[in-house]
């Protein structure tokens, strides 16, 4: 069980970030279960469902996908707020990745004060980058773009993201489980030792949901 707290007392936490059909749940899911963390699963999916509306929708109502980007991005954050110590959450700042190619709301949300404080949020968290593979590109009835070139493409811009905002992580290359535990499993452990993060800045207070 993952215990240990980082510099400034802070809880240990663990993010999967990546495009679409590169296996975050499925790498989310063995973290959950290999260090009994409490899992922060997808929002998009439950905010979906929630507006009770489609995937063609989404792409022909450019209101309406500016309203479900938004959503997400104060879901997520509202999500993780809500988690008292170390979890692992199947995604973070992802959907802003998207909202990049499909809506018009990213200028609108950077300027958001939420949004600084949450990148600052995130460089806390132990970061894992997975990239992406053809063989995992497969339909889920969730996002609109399937293509490899789709996928891609919102795979750039998450890492202009992370390097955007200095989030350092750890890429996740192979398509092989085993390889990607073993990968999972040396950083978590490194990252529990006593000196993991004595150099590093004082952990900022969790973002919260204020009016703009």
């Amino acid at each position: 069980m993952v215990t240990q707290r980082r510099a400034g007392n802070a809880p240990l936490r663990v993010y999967l970030v990546g495009a679409h059909a590169t296996g975050k749940t499925t790498l989310a899911r063995w973290i959950r279960d290999r260090y009994h963390l409490p899992m922060i699963a997808e929002v998009a999916r439950g905010v979906l469902a929630e507006m009770e509306e489609n995937l063609d929708s989404l792409r022909t109502d450019i209101a309406l996908v500016n309203r479900y980007q938004t959503e997400v991005f104060e879901r997520q954050i509202a999500a993780e707020h809500q988690v008292e110590g170390p979890f692992v959450s199947d995604r973070a700042f992802c959907n802003l990745a998207y909202a990049a190619h499909h809506s018009t709301a990213l200028a609108r949300l950077f300027r958001d004060s939420r949004f600084a404080d949450y990148m600052q949020w995130v460089r806390q968290g132990v970061v894992f980058f997975l990239r992406p593979h053809r063989e995992l590109v497969v339909a889920d009835g969730v996002r609109a773009g399937l293509e490899w070139e789709e996928v891609v493409r919102i795979d750039g811009m998450v890492k202009l993201l992370l390097e955007m905002f200095d989030v350092p992580y750890v890429p996740v290359q192979s398509l092989s489980m085993q390889e990607r535990v073993r990968l999972v499993e040396r950083v978590l452990d490194l990252a529990q030792q006593p000196e993991y993060g004595t150099c590093a800045p004082a952990e900022p207070a969790a973002p919260t949901l204020r009016e703009n």
